[in-house]
C-alpha cells in the first residue's frame, strides 16, 4: 500500500498585466501590471512571459475546500507559463450557479472552459452550451456523466483506486471486523468511483458489515449531522468512511461530541494540512492523499496543447497515495 509523507504543494501566483473585475467578468487593461488580484480566493494574473494568446474559464465545485483552491491557484500559475489568462470561479455546491458562470463565459468568448461539476449528472446542458458556442470543454477532478455532452479530456485522481487504499485501510483498522458507514456525496462522479472501489474492496471481508451510507454532501456542518444520525442509529459503530476531508473532520466532531473518540475509526480523502494534523493526533486513523496541483498543472497544459492542435487522450488519472500516522510523524510540516 503505497504511503507519502510530503504535503501537497501550493503554487502561488505572480505578477499580472490586468486586474480582472469581479463582479462583471471583464478585465481592465489600464491597471497596474505588477498588481496581483484575487477572484473568490483564487489569485489570478496574466502571463508575464509573453501576450496573453488565451483565455481560460474555470468554475470548480467550490473554493471552500482547499482540494480545491490549491487546484485552482495551481491552474492559474501554469496559465501563466503558457500566456494563458485563467479566470477562477466555483459553483459552491450549485449547479445552477454554475451553469450561470459558464453561460457568462460563453458570452465573453473564452477560448476554453475546465469544469469541476457540481452534478455530473445534470452538468450536462451546460456543457453541450459550451458546444454549441463551439467552445471546447475541459472537466478537472469531477468527471461529467451525461453522454450527449462532449469534453474534450478529463484529468483527476484515480479515485476508484483511492476508495480500494480507503477500503484496505479500514480492513487494517478494524482488525477485517465490525460495523462501517459511508458518509456520502452521490451527486459528484467521483465520490461515485471512490465508493465503488471502496464497496469492491469490503466486499471481500466477510466480518465488515456496511450499516449506513448517507449524503455529507462534501460539506464539514452537513457531515457532522450526518455522523450524528449515524452515530445514533448504530451505537456499535467501529469505523467511517468519508468521502474526502471536510467530510472526515465533521465526522470527527461528531465523534467527540458523542464521547467516542478513539473509538471509531475514521477514513479520510484528499490530503489537505488540517486532515493530515488530525492523522498525527490520531482523530484520522488515515487519509487518502490526492494532488490537486497536479490536476490543475496537467489541465492547463492538456489545454495549452489542444489550443496548439495537439490531440489529448480523454482521461488522465493520477495515482493516489495513502497518508498514515507514521508518515505524519515524519512530516516536518505537520506540527
Amino acid at each position: 500500500m503505497p504511503t507519502v509523507g510530503g504535503l501537497v504543494r501550493m503554487l502561488g501566483a505572480a505578477a499580472v498585466l490586468g486586474a480582472l473585475i469581479v463582479g462583471c467578468g471583464q478585465s481592465d487593461e489600464k491597471k497596474d501590471p505588477d498588481k496581483v488580484i484575487k477572484d473568490n480566493g483564487v489569485s489570478q494574473f496574466k502571463g508575464s512571459g509573453g501576450p496573453i494568446t488565451s483565455t481560460v474559464g474555470v468554475s470548480l465545485l467550490t473554493l471552500a475546500n482547499p482540494f480545491f483552491k490549491t487546484m485552482g491557484d495551481a491552474m492559474v500559475a501554469e496559465g501563466k507559463k503558457h500566456n494563458i489568462e485563467v479566470i477562477v470561479q466555483a459553483g459552491e455546491m450549485d449547479a445552477s450557479k454554475q451553469s450561470d458562470q459558464v453561460n457568462d463565459f460563453i458570452v465573453k468568448g473564452v477560448s476554453a472552459i475546465i469544469l469541476s461539476p457540481c452534478d455530473s449528472r445534470g452538468v450536462g446542458t451546460t456543457i453541450q452550451a459550451a458546444n454549441k458556442a463551439n467552445i471546447p470543454v475541459f472537466t478537472a477532478d469531477i468527471a461529467n456523466l451525461d453522454t450527449q455532452a462532449r469534453v474534450v479530456s478529463h484529468v483527476a485522481t484515480d479515485n476508484y483506486e483511492g476508495g480500494k487504499l480507503a477500503a484496505k485501510a479500514i480492513i487494517e483498522a478494524t482488525g477485517g471486523k465490525g460495523k462501517v458507514a459511508i458518509i456520502d456525496h452521490p451527486e459528484v462522479e467521483s465520490v461515485i468511483q471512490r465508493t465503488k472501489g471502496f464497496k469492491e474492496v469490503i466486499s471481500g471481508a466477510p466480518g465488515i458489515q456496511i450499516v449506513a451510507q448517507l449524503p455529507g454532501h462534501g460539506q464539514r456542518d452537513t457531515s457532522f449531522k450526518t455522523a450524528q444520525d449515524i452515530l445514533e442509529k448504530n451505537p456499535n459503530l467501529d469505523a467511517i468512511f468519508c468521502i474526502n476531508d471536510p467530510t472526515a473532520l465533521g465526522a470527527v466532531a461528531a465523534i467527540e461530541k458523542a464521547g467516542k473518540a478513539g473509538k471509531i475509526k475514521v477514513i479520510g480523502f484528499d490530503g489537505i494540512d488540517e486532515a493530515k494534523k488530525a492523522v498525527k493526533d490520531g482523530k484520522i486513523y488515515a487519509d487518502v492523499v490526492q494532488f490537486p496541483d497536479k490536476i490543475g498543472e496537467m489541465t492547463i497544459q492538456g489545454i495549452a496543447k489542444y489550443l496548439n492542435g495537439e490531440k489529448l487522450p480523454s482521461e488522465t488519472l493520477i495515482p493516489a497515495a495513502l497518508y498514515t500516522k507514521a508518515d505524519a510523524d515524519k512530516d516536518p510540516k505537520i506540527k
